[in-house]
């Protein structure tokens, strides 16, 4: 499957609208599209699966290492289906569209640029033409001339202006473009074409896609075809995806507004080795029957009041002191403390199984990739094992005395700054997101068979 990358000038230049514009513009000119997202994100996916129609791929070096990334760029290949004429052979290929994160080159864990160099993939420049034409030229030139004096081995291969205007700021633009930097089009000015944001980024996707008839009108200034043709086929990994060794097992994941943060190759990993049933807390929906439970991140400081009336939570607590295994990220550790206070100062009870309250704050309080040593084994790792992962997280733990760490953080801030994964009974709960690349999930599902035989 041919793909390129959109890279930005810097965050907040409007990756994500000009990523749904092209989308948009090469599915309306009868290419089936894979989006994808260089970078840990669980936000913009979501926004790419609503104009899409199915999920997007994370490609991040740092939580999957790069033959991870390149075989989780071709699992995307799985989720083109069948109907589509590309499939069946004719002359309009599926392309994939991965949204770089940052600025093209910001980010020591994984850039955008080492995503594309990664797997060889051309780089669309994302520049913001509100208030230039010539300099859009300049700042272009100056992106695409970086990669070799820093040695990065990368294709700048043009640029979408987003926010140009057309007529004389549009030609302007592509007048002063030099050879080798093609025009890709434009996005225009439109207000219809902001999505929300609040902490953590942007507004999910299910609650604030942007409307169809701006983004086809978006669509219209792209040179849909010629951002086809620029694409290309990435490297291939050097180990394939091998089949999954299935385990006697059950795995139950709450799924529901306040548990959305999972990738989907977890849930693809704990289908092809296990049997999964999602539930929702918010709901009150009872915890399945089942041999351990996944508790991805998310909201649940939105949904506190639901989550404590609910007696999903206090459920959960009782299985888990009775010996069940459950794995919260970020959010599913807020959710297995002891108590959880909004930023508005009020207090409401959680699931109990962790020595720990949590307290929302108005300013993030971790934000990077990570890289985790487990102590002893734990749910995710065995002695000794080192996992990476990714923190983004607006709360703080406070933890009773006699409170165990499954992990020490070799780097990333944890829980207190130098521990992570906090365990009781046969329980985790960690403030770091990881992909099943990692092997992580892996262990987890080996530990919950073993806990149930």
């Amino acid at each position: 499957m041919n793909g390129f990358v959109l890279g930005g000038v810097s965050s907040g230049v409007g990756k994500t609208v000009a990523t749904l514009s092209i989308i948009q513009a090469l599915e309306d000119a009868g290419h089936e599209v894979q989006p994808a997202k260089a970078g840990p994100d669980f936000i913009d996916p979501s926004h790419h699966e609503a104009i899409a129609g199915r999920p997007s791929r994370t490609l991040d070096l740092w939580l999957c290492g790069e033959d991870g990334l390149r075989r989780n760029y071709r699992r995307g290949e799985g989720d083109i289906d069948g109907s589509h004429p590309s499939v069946r052979g004719t002359s309009s290929p599926a392309i994939c569209v991965v949204e770089g994160v940052m600025g093209l080159y910001d980010g020591d864990g994984s850039s955008t640029a080492m995503v594309a160099e990664a797997l060889d993939l051309p780089v669309v420049l994302v520049v913001d033409a509100k208030a230039g034409m010539e300099s859009v030229a300049a700042t272009a030139l100056g992106f695409r001339e970086y990669a070799a004096e820093i040695g990065r081995d990368i294709d700048v291969a043009g640029v979408v202006a987003q926010r140009a205007h057309g007529g004389r700021h549009e030609q302007g633009i592509r007048d002063a473009l030099p050879d080798g930097l093609e025009y890709f089009g434009r996005i225009p000015p439109n207000d219809d074409l902001e999505i929300p944001d609040r902490h953590l980024g942007l507004e999910m996707g299910g609650e604030a896609a942007l409307p169809r008839e701006a983004l086809r009108e978006a669509a219209e200034s792209l040179a849909a075809e010629r951002l086809a043709d620029v694409a290309s086929e990435p490297s291939a990994p050097r180990e394939p995806i091998e089949p999954a060794e299935p385990v006697d097992a059950t795995v139950a994941v709450a799924s529901d507004a306040a548990f959305c943060f999972r990738y989907p190759a977890t849930l693809e990993r704990f289908r092809e080795r296990a049997e999964l049933v999602t539930f929702s807390p918010v709901a009150g929906d009872p915890v399945p029957d089942c041999d351990g439970v996944y508790l991805p991140g998310g909201y649940p400081e939105l949904h506190a009041d639901a989550l404590e009336s609910a007696d999903t939570l206090a459920e959960l607590g009782d299985l888990a002191a009775d010996g069940l295994p459950v794995l919260g990220e970020c959010g599913g550790l807020m959710a297995m403390s002891q108590s959880l206070t909004t930023a508005a100062g009020e207090r409401h009870e959680m699931a109990g199984i962790l020595p720990a309250d949590v307290t929302m704050h108005d300013r993030y309080q971790a934000l990077d990739h990570v890289e985790l040593e487990a102590a002893d084994d734990t749910l995710t790792a065995d002695a000794g094992e080192t996992i990476p992962g990714h923190e983004f997280h607006y709360s703080s733990a406070a933890v009773d005395g006699d409170a165990r760490f499954a992990f020490e953080t070799v780097r990333g801030d944890g829980i207190d700054g130098n521990h992570d994964g906090l365990t009781e009974y046969e329980s985790l709960g960690t403030y770091v997101h990881v992909h099943p690349e990692s092997g992580a999930f892996d262990r987890f599902l080996e530990a919950v068979e073993a806990n149930g035989i």
